[in-house]
């Protein structure tokens, strides 16, 4: 009988242990899914991509101010969840060092914006999420600006 009672509970927390990692999970690729990991099969495509704006962090995992940044990239990441047409990715330079030469990056972190496959900033600011969506709002703004004025001299 207590062979019976020990399998049950094993069992029983076996079932709880599942279900926390479930959500767990479920959590942890929610909070991610507001910053893109970006490739070398995927950079161009989507820096590429019709009237959006890129925001993208160029790091790799060994920098120690990379470390120092935390959640700040996912924190704005969330920031700008809402906003349309502005997308935050982030780029591993020691796994794809190719997107990161084409685009000229020799330090870590790097913070650039592109529109329409063109790099259009770059942000040497303060590390805040504030700091970092008021620019890449103003940044969008005067990419959607050019847009309708080179539209309209057509």
């Amino acid at each position: 009988m207590d062979l019976i009672l020990r399998r049950r509970g094993s069992r029983s927390l076996v079932a709880v242990l599942l279900l926390f990692l479930f959500f767990f999970s479920a959590d942890i690729l929610k909070s991610r899914a507001d910053v893109l990991n970006l490739t070398a099969e995927t950079f161009n495509d989507k820096v590429k991509e019709k009237d959006t704006v890129w925001f993208v962090q160029f790091c790799v995992p060994w920098c120690k101010y990379c470390k120092s940044l935390g959640t700040l990239w996912e924190d704005l990441g969330k920031a700008v969840e809402g906003e349309d047409e502005i997308e935050i990715g982030q780029v591993d330079c020691s796994t794809d060092r190719t997107v990161c030469s084409k685009v000229d990056i020799h330090a870590y972190p790097t913070f650039k914006v592109f529109y329409d496959g063109e790099e259009v900033a770059k942000y040497t600011g303060p590390k805040e999420v504030e700091s970092l969506k008021s620019f890449v709002l103003a940044e969008a703004e005067k990419a959607a600006q050019k847009k309708l004025n080179d539209e309209s001299d057509l």
